[in-house]
């Protein structure tokens, strides 16, 4: 059997960086924001997670691909990343749970991808001259250097852009599955705690396993879009509200922080990254775009009430200034920060039932080591839904 040849493949940077290598996935000239995740499981969940909308990602680990992929770990319904980046493609998955190769997973998804090039280096040209704009070609009529790098050029930085808007759900819908428990039969099961707890997911971007640790925790959960009312949520006769996950400028997201700072006079909530974002901008703060971004599975988050480092998932490009949150006129507290570069890792209210964390305490596949925010999540609803008068603070402590 005679093999086709493989297919060429370009990435140009706006720097005019230009790096060749072969074409997987669909054929495509797809243009966004260069980034890199230092993850080394899970890019099922990379691929799918909202949060990537706008963005051509990079992945350092080398070799993608080796475990397939499956339904049961999809993070949305499909995938909202421009492109993908590897070191090495494998195309030949060993794993039980497998259903499709990776290059099959792309193509269908209409996502291109390129592989052989030196990752490294991309990385560290990101990591030293910051986020870079560029441009990806897996269609073979596309291959001119200068042209790519032109195009790169003029594609539009995602600051000021509402990449919500791209991701949120178009309505209401309930969710009802909790976490997979694998092979029925081989795995004890735990019910769910009661009683129940009605809380309010908006969706800026949500992930699949957050509304999936909700249900587990004891909550029925509604989603509900981006740019739903105050009005409309106390209609449902919510417990609680979440704030999801998400992409890109959290200032970008118009309206929705006053609908957040309406409902956080009135109920507990608890945000995620993006969510994270957007509660400091209700509250008074402000945020700011990074260098490069935190993009990985292993980012040090130190918790300033004990002292301990937990291993965290993150994903974002952006982070609410300290110093705004000071100026506020809010008696907000700063309850953990990320290690690499004292950025805000957490906040939480000292009077009201509000708190939040920037990275993922529901990361899938891992790591586990802040899943316990969901508990705390419930407890805070509990005890407000009791009549107890609980700070945000005083979760987020443990106490």
């Amino acid at each position: 059997m005679t093999l086709a040849p493989p297919r060429a493949a370009r990435l140009a940077l706006a720097d005019g960086t230009v790096y060749r290598g072969i074409a997987h996935g669909a054929v495509a000239v797809a243009a966004g924001e260069v980034c890199f995740n230092t993850s080394m499981t899970g890019y099922q969940e990379i691929l799918t997670d909202p949060s990537y909308a706008g963005q051509l990602v990079t992945m350092t680990y080398t070799q993608i691909g080796n475990v397939g992929t499956n339904p049961e770990d999809d993070e949305a319904d499909h995938p909202f990343l421009r492109g993908f980046i590897v070191k090495e493609l494998f195309d030949t998955p060993s794993n039980w749970r497998a259903r499709e190769g990776i290059g099959a997973f792309l193509e269908r998804e209409g996502v291109p991808a390129i592989s052989g090039l030196d990752t490294r280096a991309l990385v560290r040209r990101i990591r030293d001259r910051g986020f870079q704009n560029g441009v990806l070609s897996t269609d073979p009529g596309f291959q001119d250097d200068a042209e790519l790098v032109a195009r790169a050029r003029q594609v539009p930085s995602l600051e000021a852009q509402d990449l919500v808007a791209e991701v949120t759900c178009s309505k209401s819908y309930r969710w009802t599955d909790g976490g997979w428990a694998g092979v029925s039969g081989q795995l004890p099961s735990a019910p769910a705690p009661d009683p129940r707890l009605r809380v309010v997911a908006y969706d800026f971007g949500v992930k699949r396993n957050i509304l999936r640790l909700l249900v587990d925790n004891g909550f029925d959960v509604t989603v509900v879009p981006a740019r739903t009312s105050a009005a409309e949520v106390r209609a449902l006769s919510p417990d609680a509200v979440f704030l999801s996950n998400g992409p890109g400028d959290p200032a970008a997201v118009e309206g929705v922080r006053e609908h957040v700072r309406e409902l956080s006079q009135e109920l507990p909530m608890f945000g995620i990254c993006l969510g994270h974002q957007i509660l400091g901008l209700a509250l008074g703060g402000r945020t700011r775009k990074l260098k490069f971004g935190h993009h990985g599975g292993n980012q040090p988050g130190k918790d300033l009430a004990t002292g301990k480092v937990a291993i965290c998932a993150e994903n974002h490009g952006y982070a609410v200034e300290a110093d705004s949150l000071r100026d506020a006129g809010e008696p907000v507290e700063i309850t953990h920060v990320n290690l690499n570069d004292d950025t805000v890792e957490g906040l939480a209210h000292s009077e009201r039932p509000l708190f939040s964390v920037q990275y993922h305490p529901e990361a899938s596949p891992g790591p586990h080591d802040v899943r316990y925010f969901f508990d705390r999540f419930r407890e805070m609803t509990l005890r407000h839904r009791a009549g107890e008068t609980v700070s945000g603070a005083q979760i987020a402590k443990g106490s």
